[in-house]
């Protein structure tokens, strides 16, 4: 049986014929030396029940039947912003938008230390006020009083710090790290295609821009996780290629600590309106079991959004090469108001009960993956 696969306009995938039997074996041994292309990989999304068994067989050779989270909380610390994504219901542009008080902030922190948490995750909105020395503080304050890693601020928000503090951006990064910084979200990455950000988020960082600033977070030691948004305009050809420019970057920096598919919804924005068609639970499989794929053997943690996709199906992504199931979160704003009836808070028991009733071992970690 033969199988072709041909390019669509302005992509670079090229055409390729596979006898099934013999490159089944031969993709399988690129696959696990990490030299797959994207024609490799179109080929397998076109096989979906060979693609799945490869994802499982590598997570299981390189994570076993560990299944790992972390204790965590969350803190949106404004929803004030100047940005125009159009699948954001986050955001407030008319005056009547917050921004949480240092006191606040360090209030929530305390109580998530209280119980157990290693990790504080900040993000917000492009607030138009705040600089540099506004980040800085926050992170400031809080290292002064607790000892707890701050895992905060995305390359949009990098950038936006930039612009308003008239700084280049690798000197704000290392304004963070010396405030005590130790690691940022890959967020903001959505589609690393610039045609589809031009529709989905115009007015974001390009391509190029996001690249950069996580590039130069690695140089100067700030590890960083990777993201996508899926299920909106984008090709199945578009997610291959954001992928691979993960690839990329991980194999110059490793500077990744996992990678993060996030399923987009659509309730409540301005791209949920024409964006009509749920996403299924079989492609958000092919999603993960792609990432694990690709991403073999320079990223291998690929973790499942149990605030996108829900407990059922988080669960299930087990299956699909998943081997971490993301933070406790304790709070979580932005992905509820699109839509998600997850909740907001996961406690360390919830999470050992169901990676366990999935046959897995839970394991807690910190977040640069240090087992604890």
């Amino acid at each position: 049986m033969e199988n072709n696969l041909c390019c669509t306009e302005g992509q670079t995938f090229v055409i390729r014929t596979f006898d099934m039997k013999e490159d089944f074996e031969e993709l399988y041994w690129k696959v696990c030396k990490g030299e797959i292309d994207k024609a490799d990989a179109l080929f397998l999304a076109s096989h979906p029940s060979y693609l799945f068994c490869i994802a499982d067989e590598l997570r299981k050779a390189e994570k076993g039947d560990a299944v790992t989270y972390v204790v965590n909380r969350n803190i949106n610390f404004t929803n004030i912003c100047v940005g125009d994504c159009k699948f954001c219901a986050f955001r407030e542009e008319n005056g009547e938008g917050y921004l949480l008080s240092i006191d606040m902030v360090l209030s929530k922190v305390e109580e998530a230390v209280n119980n157990g948490a290693t990790e504080i995750c900040i993000q917000g909105g492009l607030h138009p006020d705040l600089v540099v020395a506004d980040y800085c503080g926050i992170i400031e304050r809080i290292k002064s009083a607790f000892d707890v890693h701050i895992h905060a601020y995305s390359p949009m928000e990098i950038c936006h710090m930039a612009t308003n503090s008239e700084m280049p951006e690798p000197e704000v990064l290392k304004a963070l790290k010396d405030a005590g910084l130790d690691s940022i979200p890959g967020t903001a990455a959505e589609i690393l295609d610039d045609s589809v950000r031009e529709v989905i988020c115009p007015g974001k960082i390009k391509t190029d821009d996001w690249i950069e600033i996580i590039k130069t977070a690695h140089r100067l030691g700030i590890p960083s996780t990777a993201t996508i948004l899926y299920g909106h305009i984008e090709s199945l050809e578009e997610r291959i290629d954001h992928l691979f420019k993960i690839r990329a970057i991980q194999k110059e920096t490793g500077g990744f600590t996992e990678f993060v598919p996030l399923k987009f919804m659509r309730k409540n924005n301005e791209l949920g309106r024409f964006v009509t068609r749920e996403f299924t639970f079989w492609e958000s499989a092919a999603v993960h079991a792609l990432a694990r794929v690709i991403l073999h053997p320079y990223c291998v943690n690929v973790q499942a959004s149990w605030v996108k996709l829900g407990l059922t199906e988080v669960q299930q992504m087990l299956a699909f090469g998943v081997n971490d199931l993301g933070g406790t979160l304790m709070e979580e704003s932005i992905s509820r108001a699109s839509g998600s009836l997850a909740g907001e808070y996961m406690s360390p028991e919830d999470f050992e009960q169901l990676i366990t009733d999935a046959g897995r071992r839970p394991r807690r970690r910190s977040t640069l993956y240090e087992l604890l």
